[in-house]
């Protein structure tokens, strides 16, 4: 018996958001291990996340300043006050993940 068109539209949207949480849940994994392990120095060592059980005083507190991702980027790539750039350490890809995380978790 052939689907209803639908029913055939539901499926397809209900596959599509599977797969975008998937995705989204595969950035934000990879966003933590560069906030946690990829980053040198780590990220956790100067800045408090909650989320990623740091505790860092040097950096400003993550969850107190829920940065937008554009943000992040631009500290991250290009640095800010005594924060080090790391644009030549972190790919372009691990920069967006570490901005992607960091914005969907902060002060949540």
């Amino acid at each position: 018996m052939p689907m209803r068109p639908a029913l055939t539209l539901l499926a397809l949207l209900l596959a599509s958001t599977a797969s975008a949480d998937d995705t989204d849940q595969a950035l934000l994994a990879q966003g933590r291990q560069v906030f946690l392990e990829q980053a040198q120095p780590s990220c956790s060592l100067c800045h408090a996340l909650r989320e990623a059980g740091a505790s860092g005083a040097i950096g400003p507190d993550l969850d107190q300043l829920k940065p937008d991702a554009a943000r992040v980027v631009a500290a991250v790539s290009n640095g800010v006050g005594v924060m080090p750039p790391f644009a030549e350490t972190l790919s372009d890809e691990q920069i967006r993940a570490v901005a992607h995380y960091v914005s969907s978790v902060a002060g949540r």
